[in-house]
């Protein structure tokens, strides 16, 4: 069969020429750690100067809702990756035919590509849950029409390679349909049922549509993207022991019923859920990739749990949690590449005020809050959920050049303890030494383990007093718990 490329395709060549003589190919981004980068707005930063703030975080990823050839640009030679949208308006039209689709990529791809990392595609956003019957059925149409270009444009790299040595050059059989994969977001509403996780299924009334997007998706290796927000959990069911949940913090976990697997946190519930959907449906062997998540530092006075102080601890202990490498119970021992909500705030958004306090940084380039993006940021050097209280404690805090231990507070319940000692131990810190033959072990008590615990937390966390608080049952101590041959970390 003859294979086709329209004439929009071949003027991008020019374009990609250029670029290709000013750089080379960038292996794919390495960091699981994305921000979407919104442009709903009158008072942004020029794209190059965020490029640069970019350059100076541990920010592997940025996803776009466009493909703003401006941001494009600016993000060239900087090996960060670059997830760029295909706008629901759009859909209609690639997905009837396929010359618009081989010009949009010519335009948006093929003409920055590689200098600038694209990696992924995302066809419309959320349109499965948009209640768009037209738009629905028009959705895979279009996925494989820009998948179609893409696995064109793949004559033009055979060509580059025979003219230029390029640093990555295509394996046999290798296409640019390959490097840049097509997919689409959903948002959690595409779930019939997410509570417990192990029922986790797609809603019914999809039926084929979903279907034939996951068969689409296993063919070409995309990932399933999805937008788990434990903020929006959190507002239908406002409690205390909830918000302590979806921010990380130290709780007694929900137990799934059906599987018996405890969970210790909102997002890791969230995405087994997705993935018991797909694995409901045997598609067992698709990634997902967490598009969006957040937590506005501000909102309406009817929005529960909107502060800096819950937004950093969410956002804060999800990077944690990532970096840690754990994992969640479905898919342990890797990393979900997340992509957290936002870059900037955006002032022109409409709804809540909720919508315009998501970002990360300030127009001024500061940071609203600081959770450890900068590349000068401490990782820890074993998985750990730090988190920030509510409220501060009271106890008095040693001074930071002094020794400190963490310990429990006169009169703590048992069950707080108990709580404390399963929320340490449950998210991969050494609680070796507390059991059975270890040196800490003895005496055997509740109490001795759960302030082992608490403090071995407080030492690989952040030494804050807020890693010493766990729901006000922790205070700060200068003397040495240490006993025998029991050694408690502390101290500078």
């Amino acid at each position: 069969m003859a294979i086709t490329i329209n004439s929009h395709v071949f003027i991008s060549l020019s374009l990609y020429l250029l670029v290709l003589l000013q750089s080379s190919l960038f292996a794919s981004s390495q960091s699981f750690i994305g921000v979407n980068y919104g442009q709903l707005a009158d008072n942004l930063p020029a794209p190059a100067v965020t490029a640069k703030l970019l350059e100076s975080t541990a920010i592997g990823k940025v996803r776009l809702y466009n493909a703003d050839p401006a941001i494009v640009k600016a993000l060239a030679n900087t090996g960060i990756g670059i997830v760029i949208g295909l706008a629901n308006g759009e859909i209609p039209g690639i997905a009837s035919d396929p010359n618009v689709a081989g010009q949009w990529v010519g335009a948006n791809v093929l003409a920055f590509y590689p200098a600038s990392n694209i990696d992924v595609i995302t066809v419309g956003n959320e349109v499965m849950t948009s209640g768009d019957q037209g738009l629905m059925s028009q959705l895979l149409p279009a996925m494989q029409n820009i998948q179609n270009a893409l696995n064109a444009g793949h004559l033009l790299l055979y060509i580059f390679e025979f003219v230029f040595v390029l640093s990555e050059p295509l394996a046999e059989g290798a296409s640019l349909g390959g490097k840049v994969k097509v997919s689409t977001v959903h948002s959690m509403a595409v779930l019939a049922n997410s509570d417990p996780p192990s029922s986790g299924s797609f809603n019914s009334g999809f039926g084929d549509t979903m279907k034939a997007l996951l068969q689409f998706q296993k063919a070409t290796g995309s990932p399933f993207m999805i937008n788990p927000y434990p903020f929006f959990a959190y507002q239908s069911d406002p409690r205390p022991e909830t918000l302590a949940f979806c921010l990380f913090q130290p709780n007694a976990g929900r137990v799934d019923s059906a599987s018996g697997i405890k969970y210790m946190n909102m997002f890791d519930a969230q995405v087994d859920a997705v993935k018991s959907a797909l694995n409901s449906m045997g598609f067992k062997e698709i990634e997902i990739v967490v598009a969006e998540t957040g937590w506005p530092y501000k909102g309406d006075p009817n929005e529960s749990g909107t502060s800096v102080e819950n937004a950093k601890a969410y956002n804060g202990n999800l990077i944690n949690h990532l970096r840690s490498n754990v994992g969640t119970p479905l898919m342990p021992g890797k990393s979900v590449d997340t992509y957290i909500f936002a870059l900037y705030d955006e002032n022109l958004k409409p709804g809540p005020g909720s919508e315009r306090a998501f970002g990360l940084y300030k127009q001024d380039l500061s940071m609203v809050y600081d959770v450890g993006l900068t590349k000068n940021s401490q990782t820890p050097a074993t998985p750990t959920t730090p988190k920030t209280p509510k409220t501060p404690s009271t106890p008095a805090t040693p001074s930071p050049k002094a020794a400190a231990w963490c310990v429990p507070k006169p009169g703590v319940s048992d069950a707080q303890l108990q709580s404390n000692l399963d929320y340490v131990c449950g998210h991969g810190l050494d609680c070796s030494p507390i059991q059975p033959g270890g040196a800490c072990y003895e005496p055997a008590t509740l109490q001795a383990h759960a302030a082992y615990a608490m403090n071995l937390y407080y030492q690989n966390s952040g030494k804050n007093s807020w890693d010493c608080d766990f729901v006000q049952t922790a205070t700060l101590s200068s003397t040495n718990p240490s006993y025998a041959g029991c050694n408690y970390p502390g101290g500078n």
